[in-house]
């Protein structure tokens, strides 16, 4: 872990990085991608010193609320977070002065800021983002090894549900010859229905590599599916898109069972309702009306 002073804090798109890198160790991470120029070894995290300082400017000079967002490219509740405490410190700002949040993680750490999580919801907006992988416990210790567990998201996904905080659910990646199973997206939709989540964001039955994450994924490959990239690298090559055979059959079968389930599967409008800001007083006076 290493320390830097940041000179901006929100994207354009109110998005922010309070810390680059992870130590999570999930075997298929495209941030480890080389195009994100990261300038130091992808575990040795680097944290923004005065992000929750940062911040709190940047809001205060804001003209129109909005969402902000995090955990798009690393995790804020990775294991450094317990001590530093960075996310905590952002959200408390975020609720202070109003603002909606989106956050992203796959960490029930996440539980220990829910008091903030649902004080911001109770003022505007928030939305609590799950990646799931894989069904299989064991399976999601190998490809997902420091992290918490499918089934510890999902009583995280259930708690969200009881608080009346809305969820979004990220479905990747998939996997070819891992996880690219019946069984396996029949399991996760099950944890979705059964937590009442919003949407399910789902871009196919796929995995994606570039220079960087491609060469680590090979590597845990050797370590705990011996063979497998031999037949990665014969079908696939230097591809982007790693599409798996059962693509069809499985995309078919989600569309199916959000479809019954009335969970949202549209890509584009989950988008546009993590991006929308709304503030509960507004809503209540339309309602009115």
């Amino acid at each position: 872990m290493h320390y830097k002073e940041a000179k901006s804090i929100l994207s354009p798109r109110n998005g922010m990085n309070i810390y680059r890198g992870c130590t999570h160790g999930c075997i298929y991470c495209d941030s480890r991608s080389t195009c994100y120029n990261m300038q130091h070894d992808f575990e040795d995290i680097e944290v923004k010193r005065n992000a929750p300082e940062l911040l709190e400017v940047t809001l205060r000079k804001k003209r129109n609320k909005c969402m902000i967002g995090t955990g798009a490219m690393c995790d804020p509740y990775m294991h450094i977070e317990a001590d530093i405490n960075h996310t905590r410190k952002c959200l408390e700002i975020i609720n202070k002065y109003g603002f909606g949040l989106s956050i992203q993680t796959k960490s029930n750490r996440i539980l220990s800021d829910l008091d903030l999580l649902k004080s911001i919801n109770e003022k505007s907006k928030c939305v609590v983002q799950m990646t799931l992988t894989t069904y299989d416990e064991h399976l999601c210790k190998i490809i997902e090894p420091a992290v918490s567990t499918t089934k510890e998201r999902f009583e995280v996904l259930k708690i969200m549900r009881d608080n009346n905080i809305p969820t979004v659910v990220w479905l990747d990646p998939i996997l070819p010859f891992i996880n690219d199973t019946e069984d396996n997206l029949m399991g996760i939709l099950d944890y979705c229905t059964k937590a009442n989540v919003y949407g399910i964001i789902c871009f196919g039955m796929c995995l994606t590599l570039r220079d960087g994450n491609r060469e680590y994924f090979y590597s845990k490959l050797d370590d705990h599916f011996p063979g497998l990239k031999q037949k990665y690298q014969k079908k696939y090559g230097y591809s982007y898109e790693l599409k798996s055979d059962n693509h069809e059959k499985l995309m078919n079968l989600f569309y199916s069972e959000c479809k019954k389930h009335n969970i949202l599967c549209d890509n584009k409008e989950i988008f546009r309702y993590l991006h929308r800001f709304e503030e509960k007083e507004q809503l209540e006076q339309l309602t009115l009306f």
